[in-house]
């Protein structure tokens, strides 16, 4: 990673850690794909048609195709008679020849012979299969859609950089397009540690807790893009954090770990990746302080830094960070703080692997109406509801009547804002104006 600790003060602003993290933080390599497999992905080039959409001149309306000229003067009192020459389906190769006179009957679709200069709709015939009366004149070209109206082969259907809806698979199979070039989705480790994690339903003994964070990070992985891979949960082991990790490192584009980046005597995932070059450092903001992140090594590297090599190669490992193998981040392990931290920092990281912009969620200056604490020195994060009046004007209160606590989860499901207090502020007050980042 970008941070050296030597270099770094004792704490960084979450400026500088979120810089450092998109300076290592690349674009996946783009990938062909067939378009049924591209809903979500980012585009990696402009997308051009190969072909012209319409294909040919067809009709818009279920009625006849003819001369205009042989219904010029037909009215309800005098309408024409023409002879029906041919019957032209949707999907139909005939190209029949028209005499004066004479009409083919076409459905919506099929190809506009190429003797005739208008649709007569069949609302305006007394839908005749051998004669057909016209109530009704025609005007020039009516009910015709000509050839490349919609796009010519060659123009630009889809710009680089979008993220592909239903819509646009639609548009580039229609013009001819069968396969896409885009970035692939980050596939997304997600490991939650500690011994004091059970699963959701599980019964709970004193001092153990539901794992919440697993479920969080899943779901805001797939959120912006990503594919979550669940490693589990691993208890407060050397060993078994180190196996769980070498394992699956070579399969994924990024590692999110939650919990054990402290200073306690429990912290193992501190204790085992900072001798791999992972940088760990307090971020001054509240909730998500403690954080982690740099490469996870992968191949020998953890081995050596374990021991288990021998020592000239485990110095190696110890002393520089890794250029290659999955991204990690070490995150808190209270559940509003792994939130603010993947918003803050995981977000950015992902969007920008999956070939995204902007990486940076929307925000807007709200007024407070309930005031809360700050602490000195660091910049908050507040989980916060945002309500607008319909006029432009918004105005924004904690999710919580319990303030910032990382432990507060319920919180979130309320909140749909992140209010940022800056690092200088202690107090906010009603009638403040914050800056707030909408999450939902």
């Amino acid at each position: 990673m970008a941070h050296d600790p030597s270099a770094l003060p004792a704490s960084i602003s979450i400026e500088q850690h979120l810089a450092s993290i998109l300076t290592t933080t690349a674009t996946l390599p783009a990938i062909t794909v067939p378009i049924a497999q591209a809903l979500h992905r980012t585009l990696a080039a402009d997308v051009r048609a190969a072909a012209d959409v319409p294909g040919f001149d067809n009709s818009a309306m279920d009625g006849y195709a003819l001369r205009r000229a042989d219904a010029a003067t037909a009215t309800a009192e005098t309408p024409a008679a023409l002879t029906v020459v041919a019957d032209l389906p949707a999907g139909s190769a005939e190209n029949p020849r028209l005499q004066p006179g004479e009409a083919a009957r076409i459905m919506t679709g099929a190809p506009v012979p190429d003797d005739a200069d208008c649709i007569v709709p069949i609302e305006d015939t007394d839908e005749g299969t051998a004669t057909v009366l016209i109530y009704r004149a025609p005007v020039e070209a009516a009910f015709i859609r000509p050839r490349g109206t919609d796009v010519h082969a060659g123009d630009a259907v889809l710009p680089a950089g979008r993220v592909l809806g239903a819509r646009d698979l639609a548009a580039a199979a229609a013009s001819g397009v069968s396969t896409l070039s885009v970035h692939p989705a980050p596939r997304v480790g997600v490991l939650s540690t500690g011994s004091e994690l059970r699963q959701p339903g599980e019964p709970l003994a004193r001092g153990q807790i539901h794992d919440s964070n697993s479920l969080l990070l899943e779901a805001l992985i797939t959120e912006c893009g990503g594919i979550p891979v669940l490693l589990g949960s691993v208890p407060d082991d050397d060993d078994a954090l180190r196996a769980i990790l070498d394992t699956h490192a070579p399969d994924v584009d990024a590692i999110i770990t939650s919990g054990g980046v402290s200073v306690g005597a429990y912290d193992v995932v501190k204790a085992v990746l900072a001798p791999l070059g992972i940088w760990f450092g307090p971020v001054r903001m509240q909730p998500g302080k403690p954080q982690g992140v740099g490469r996870f090594p992968v191949g020998n590297a953890s081995a050596a830094a374990d021991g288990s090599s021998d020592s000239s190669t485990a110095t190696t490992a110890t002393a520089t960070a890794p250029d290659s193998g999955p991204l990690l981040f070490a995150l808190p392990g209270n559940p509003v703080s792994v939130f603010v931290s993947f918003e803050t920092f995981v977000r950015p990281a992902l969007l920008t692997m999956a070939g995204r912009a902007p990486i940076v969620r929307p925000t807007l200056s709200a007024t407070v109406t309930t005031g809360w604490r700050s602490p000195a020195g660091r910049a908050q994060y507040m989980p916060a509801v945002v309500e607008e009046d319909g006029q432009g004007a918004a105005s924004v209160r904690p999710a919580s009547a319990g303030g910032a606590g990382s432990y507060l989860v319920a919180s979130l499901a309320r909140a749909n804002a992140l209010a940022f207090v800056p690092e200088d502020a202690t107090e906010v007050r009603a009638g403040d104006a914050l800056t707030v980042t909408l999450v939902s």
